[in-house]
């Protein structure tokens, strides 16, 4: 199983919160900072990232591919599954959606690759 990036998913962010009530995900906000690029790492659960506002790139640990993000695009990432968010030059906001609401910097937790289910990468 690897990550899914939907280029150009919407267009406001009532189309992302339609999206998130779909699923009957958790929505936060996230304003990352400038920042180099993160290690691999993996969630212990599903995320669903949407960027609003910024660029970036996330690398899949699984199929190795390094894929730009954008305004619009929305970001998949199963649980368990091996990735790393790129180096931002600038300010990046994304909605995030949890399956249950948990305390941001629980989740935020870089679980370390060597640690990683077998099963998903």
């Amino acid at each position: 199983m690897a990550i899914r990036i939907l280029k150009r998913f919407f267009e406001t962010t009532d189309q992302v919160l339609d999206d998130i009530k779909r699923t009957g995900f958790w929505p936060t906000t996230l304003i990352a900072p400038a920042s180099p690029e993160l290690p691999l790492h993996w969630h212990d659960c599903e995320v669903h990232t949407y960027v609003i506002a910024g660029s970036t790139w996330t690398l899949d640990g699984v199929t190795g591919e390094r894929v730009a993000m954008e305004p619009g695009d929305k970001l998949v990432i199963p649980a368990g599954v091996l990735h790393a968010e790129g180096d931002t030059p600038a300010p990046v906001t994304y909605i995030v959606a949890l399956p249950e609401p948990r305390p941001f910097g629980e989740f935020l937790t870089l679980l370390p690759p060597e640690t990683a289910p077998a099963s998903v990468g």
